[in-house]
């Protein structure tokens, strides 16, 4: 009796499949995005209970670096970078998003290029003075290419270079809430910042489950998701309770390594445009999937929006 209690407990808890779900947790915008508070105190507070909490949660997080960040008057600064070591050495994977974020589709293929080398500047030695090394890239405003050309010769680019491109699927409007957020706590507003926080959760687990159902319905079964977020006050805060969210709907923490071991990635892209949008959508339209599919995609709430303006 015991033993099939134990069996009906396992069968419970695990989603259908039978498959446990899986999500990487992406942190773009490294070392923090603090809305031009120079503090050091303030930085270092933010990215250390960044840290202690994805360590806490047994998150096996990669965050991605604009190199532009770690420099003060044109020279490296050593405050900076020793955020980006304390990411490493608490066992975090970094990865290149740029030296100074640009946009793919504003500027051209050599100008693009030659800001990812720079990208690569500082963040590369720390990793391979750990034994460790830089394979990952994730695209500002995730533009890939505007065009199948374009967006080839990117890719053919990345590829010579070692890299592997870093994808999203579950894709969100998390800097909307992380501005609105700042702003309330700027100016001192309780109340406001616990709303902002509240309705962020359940934000981002509509979103998980959105992205979760879309899944089911190119695939016919879960994929490895990869969950975009920034380096915010509001994540800094709030990580736990993320981490509480996507526990309880079935998933575990896995790395970038393990998530795109997921046969879905290898899924073609076939439709290029303007956008910046997840690959889930990407794989959706490249199957001929019309708006009718997207219909359900939650939104963000209007007093963000007012709030972020």
């Amino acid at each position: 009796m015991r033993r099939f209690l134990l069996l009906w407990l396992i069968a419970a808890v695990l989603p259908a499949s039978g498959q446990q779900k899986k999500v990487c947790i992406s942190v773009d915008d490294l070392p923090v995005v603090s809305y031009g508070i120079q503090d050091t105190v303030f930085r270092k507070a933010l990215i250390n209970k960044l840290i202690a909490s994805l360590k806490k949660n047994d998150i096996p997080a990669i965050g991605f670096v604009n190199e532009q960040q770690l420099y003060e008057d044109g020279h490296p600064d050593l405050f900076r970078l020793s955020l980006i070591k304390s990411w490493v050495d608490n066992g975090l994977d970094l990865g290149n998003h740029t030296f100074s974020h640009p946009d793919y589709n504003k500027i051209s293929y050599e100008e693009y290029t030659q800001d990812i080398i720079k990208g690569e500047t500082l963040t590369k030695p720390i990793l391979e003075s750990r034994g460790r090394s830089l394979k990952y890239f994730r695209h500002p405003y995730l533009h890939v290419g505007d065009t199948k050309a374009k967006a080839d010769s990117l890719a053919g680019f990345l590829s010579r270079r070692g890299y592997t491109v870093a994808p999203v699927t579950i894709d969100n409007e998390d800097y909307l809430f992380a501005l609105a957020y700042h702003r309330a706590k700027a100016k001192n507003d309780t109340a406001l910042a616990l709303r902002i926080g509240h309705d962020y959760l359940a934000y981002m687990e509509r979103k998980a489950l959105y992205f979760e159902r879309q899944a089911g319905r190119l695939f016919g079964r879960d994929i490895s998701q990869i969950l975009l977020i920034h380096a915010s006050r509001l994540n800094a805060d709030y990580i736990d309770s993320l981490a509480m969210v996507f526990r309880k709907n079935g998933y575990v923490f896995v790395s970038m390594d393990q998530a795109l071991h997921d046969e879905a990635y290898q899924t073609e892209v076939t439709v290029y445009g303007a956008w910046g949008i997840s690959w889930m959508d990407r794989w959706a339209l490249s199957q001929g999937k019309k708006r009718d599919f997207f219909t359900d995609d939650p939104e963000t709430p209007e007093y963000i929006h007012k709030l972020a303006e």
